[in-house]
């Protein structure tokens, strides 16, 4: 695949006026704010997955999701543009992608302790250097090799308690798997949506995305035929109540995380994602009675600094390319 073929696939028609502008500050709060109440979102689902299978989680994570996108849209008076786009097809594949991290994600959630599967969620920012080299044919220098090279160190060190359990099927090593799967998704659904920013509305993005996860999540409801306990339930009332918190955190996160990739690089951004943790032990701890395993704390610590790492080369690279276009610029005086 090459670079042109991947940025058609993406971004669409370039967009007349841009959509994007800096305001770091606002970024990052609007990316802090996205995971503390993707958190809460966390905390229900958690609860909710010990009697919901995991493909109607997902189908309410996204269709109650849809009420806080519409109200947001219908605030902003763009109700008719939201529905508008030049790039149907990115959206999908943006759907596609992130409704299969989205899946992996909440099956990690409900088979392993917090703090285990947001540690193992920290891969996707080494995974983003891995994608970008094989699907864009960018280049990654020795330095941030390294950094992914010990990040995924880290990682092993993560899986260690819950692959050393011997056997392959169990639920604490399943859930790592998984987990790793999901965070590999992930940083796909980054380049997506970072590329949809140029082009369409928040609006825009988050409202095909919830539509459109909505209907693919209904293709789980016939695994109930075939797969033992993935048969859609009817809930009772306070998980009936668990089922729309889950989809109108998950709509307000998303906005949040969406409009936060607007103000700021992601570059700006990406270090934030490092909060959850503390998000991890605190709920973990008072919630479900979890203390992180100190391979857990060690692994985390470990992909944390790599990560850190890698944002800061993409950074300083980024800074190196500027001011190469502009020292080849020919004067205009």
């Amino acid at each position: 695949m090459t670079v042109s073929s991947l940025k058609s696939r993406f971004s669409g028609p370039p967009a007349p006026t841009g959509m994007t502008r800096q305001a770091p500050l606002l970024g990052i709060s609007l990316k802090v704010a996205s995971t503390l109440v993707f958190f809460v979102m966390a905390t229900a689902l958690k609860i909710a997955a010990e009697s919901v299978p995991i493909g109607q989680l997902v189908f309410a994570r996204n269709f109650f999701g849809l009420f806080p996108v519409l109200i947001m849209v219908g605030m902003r008076r763009e109700l008719g543009l939201a529905f508008r786009t030049h790039n149907p097809k990115g959206h999908l594949t943006r759907a596609t992608i992130g409704l299969t991290a989205m899946v992996c994600g909440f099956t990690a959630l409900s088979l392993l302790p917090l703090p285990d599967a947001t540690a193992i969620g920290f891969a996707t920012p080494l995974f983003v250097v891995v994608l970008a080299f094989l699907l864009l044919g960018e280049a990654v220098r020795i330095y941030r090799w390294s950094a992914v090279g010990v990040g995924f160190v880290g990682i092993l060190v993560v899986l260690s308690p819950h692959l050393g359990e011997g056997h392959l099927d169990g639920p604490s090593t399943l859930g790592a798997l998984i987990g790793v799967t999901g965070a590999g998704f992930a940083a796909l659904a980054m380049i997506t949506v970072r590329k949809l920013c140029e082009t369409e509305r928040t609006s825009t993005i988050v409202t095909w995305f919830a539509g459109s996860a909505t209907l693919l999540s209904l293709l789980t409801l016939p695994l109930g035929l075939v797969l033992p306990g993935q048969a859609w339930v009817i809930p009772d009332w306070p998980t009936a109540g668990l089922l729309v918190l889950i989809g109108l955190a998950g709509g307000v996160g998303q906005i949040l995380l969406t409009q936060s990739y607007r103000y700021a690089d992601a570059s700006t951004i990406a270090p934030f994602d490092y909060v959850n943790m503390l998000w991890a032990i605190i709920v973990g701890w008072v919630v479900f009675s979890e203390v992180p395993l100190p391979e857990v704390v060690l692994g985390a610590l470990i992909v944390i600094a790599a990560g850190i790492f890698v944002i800061y080369r993409e950074h300083r690279l980024g800074l190196d390319r500027t001011k190469s276009r502009r020292a080849s610029t020919p004067s205009r005086s």
